[in-house]
């Protein structure tokens, strides 16, 4: 979470159910790096004391617009403020603030500050469907506020499940740092990414596939969001979670992850291979499940589609196309050979018995290769560590371009 790292972040905690997940909030924002302010509305207070906050963040609470020694606390906190986030945001808290009111502080500090404001709305189902609520939602959005759209799931005991609900701290975490980001060489682009292995059946019941968990695609996809881009990620069965903000698309075999990939090509600025796809597939597939005994069936194999390969002819103007190559042997060379074959920009070379480095790992150790001969050996880093610095090279590329 680079763009959080050392940020004052205000957090407006208004009084619902959902008051309770603010805690969780506020712990995620500091332990990623921020410095956070707390304002509790008064009916917050009746549901999460103060001191929890203070317990978790390490810094005050504030609350009244009038307490003494505040007088211009509304004024201090938005002028330090680099975010702020209102979360839960009731249905109160939204037309308050979509009609000017200041009386409270949290209200007096969204129109004194000019940070960037991030509103979660969490409430009943019904409520959020109100007209005048959505009216008060998009109003906010007319100030240029940030309305984060409510999840779906159980709401308060009784209510049942329908939209309303807060969405998971670690969903605000993500938005926040996106927000936090600004304006980026991605910023409005359209980034494709692929990630995970693919599986290529043998039988209704068996199929060929590798060690791939999807964590390296996952973290570029998640980073690439962050900087502001629009993100499609094409992934085969992933062993981490779905990153939050990049529209997926789940494919299994080799050939659903080519077609994906080009159907998503057509306005991409930014293709990034670092899904490992199945280099070969049985050549026929068996109706019915292979049965044990006797000798062992012969199986033979077929090339599957090299994706990069036939997105050459398809990849519009001035697209950053980059590739993974996992190697066992001749690490560099065979890799600087899939990246003139296959006309990359930048290729990302690992080694496949590194014990820092490969699949099913947090870590990596990597050597970004260039076009034009350039070699960026990295030392061993986290998989998210590598994912910024990638992105780091595909913006450099992206302004070379520009200028």
């Amino acid at each position: 979470m680079r763009p959080v790292v050392g940020r004052r972040i205000l957090l407006g905690v208004t009084g619902g159910i959902a008051s309770y997940k603010a805690v969780s909030l506020a712990r995620l924002l500091a332990q990623a790096g921020a410095e956070v302010d707390v304002v509790l509305s008064r009916a917050a207070r009746e549901f999460v004391g103060a001191i929890t906050f203070e317990a978790v963040t390490g810094r005050p609470v504030l609350g009244g617009l009038l307490d003494e020694g505040q007088a211009l606390a509304h004024i201090r906190l938005a002028k330090a403020a680099d975010l702020v986030v209102i979360a839960p945001a009731t249905a109160d808290l939204l037309a308050r603030a979509a009609h000017g009111r200041a009386d409270d502080l949290l209200t007096a500090v969204l129109l004194a500050t000019r940070a960037p404001v991030l509103v979660c709305p969490a409430m009943n189902d019904g409520m959020w469907a109100h007209p005048q609520v959505r009216a008060n939602a998009e109003r906010l959005q007319s100030f240029g506020y940030a309305v984060l759209e409510p999840a779906i799931g159980p709401l308060a005991f009784g209510e049942g499940v329908g939209p309303g609900r807060l969405p998971e701290p670690e969903a605000i975490v993500a938005h926040c740092a996106r927000l936090l980001q600004g304006t980026t060489p991605l910023s409005g682009r359209h980034v494709v990414v692929t990630a995970g292995p693919t599986r290529e059946p043998v039988d209704p019941v068996r199929f060929l596939s590798n060690h791939s968990s999807g964590r390296m695609g996952a973290a570029i996809a998640a980073a690439a969001w962050r900087r502001g881009a629009r993100v499609t990620l094409v992934h085969g069965p992933l062993a981490v979670p779905l990153p939050i903000g990049p529209a997926a698309i789940a494919v299994e075999t080799t050939r659903e992850m080519h077609d994906a990939v080009a159907a998503a090509l057509a306005d991409a600025d930014v293709l990034v291979m670092a899904a490992a796809p199945a280099d070969f597939a049985p050549a026929t597939v068996a109706a019915s499940k292979l049965k044990k005994g006797g000798e062992a069936p012969l199986l033979p194999l077929a090339h599957t589609p090299d994706i990069l390969v036939g997105t050459r002819a398809a990849r519009p103007a001035g697209l950053v196309a980059v590739g993974f190559a996992l190697e066992t042997e001749a690490l560099e060379a065979n890799a600087a050979e899939k990246l003139a074959r296959k006309g990359l920009d930048l290729i990302v070379a690992n080694d496949a018995t590194d014990p820092d480095a490969g699949f099913g790992i947090d870590t990596n150790r990597v050597v970004i290769l260039d076009a034009h001969g350039g070699r960026d050996a990295l030392p061993v880093l986290t998989k998210d560590e590598v994912a910024e610095h990638l992105l780091d090279r595909i913006s450099g590329v992206i302004g070379g371009r520009q200028g």
